[in-house]
């Protein structure tokens, strides 16, 4: 932030060993957002330990910043979220799934986890490339008891372990509806 209390930038450079600088980048964002209306105080949001690379905040264009693999963005999530996704996405895709893992759940209602071991230890036995979950809530007085049971994992075989399941709760009479 612009405000003095905010001492993110110099700490992180105090950390490192590194001088701060404005960065051009930075600086062109943080100019293009404000135009006119850009002050230095604005512009120091742009100062960053030497060699860091800009984080693109895609809600108000004033950057967050990376140096020797540490992130720093914003702390307000609407703005920190897009931004770190981008850094997961830019500089970590080679770590993350995102095109072969799914996770899917159904909710089935009035049941126990004891009703369904058996059922669980088949689709873990039979899909041991995916995890099982299963997670019961504590009903209040007058409330439905449920279980969130569901399977991580590649998408083929998350989907196949879902089919098993979703047959064999509705083959035992039990009511369940996919987790949204």
């Amino acid at each position: 932030g612009a405000t003095p209390d905010d001492r993110t930038r110099e700490a992180a450079g105090a950390a490192l060993g590194l001088e701060l600088a404005l960065h051009p980048e930075a600086e062109a964002e943080i100019r293009a957002r404000f135009g006119a209306e850009i002050t230095p105080e604005r512009l120091q949001m742009g100062v960053y330990p030497a060699g860091s690379e800009i984080i693109p905040n895609s809600f108000n264009r004033i950057p967050g910043f990376s140096i020797r693999q540490h992130y720093f963005t914003p702390g307000f999530p609407v703005m920190a979220w897009p931004m770190v996704e981008w850094v997961l996405d830019t500089k970590y895709a080679h770590l993350h799934h995102a095109e072969d893992y799914v996770e899917q759940a159904v909710t089935v209602w009035d049941a126990y986890e004891g009703q369904l071991i058996g059922l669980m230890r088949q689709v873990t036995a039979d899909f041991p490339d995916t995890t099982l979950f299963s997670l019961p809530t504590i009903a209040a007085e007058g409330q439905r008891r449920s279980l969130e049971l569901g399977m991580k994992g590649p998408v083929a075989r998350v989907a196949a372990a879902m089919a098993v399941i979703r047959a064999e709760l509705s083959t035992r009479g039990l009511e369940w509806e996919d987790k949204a």
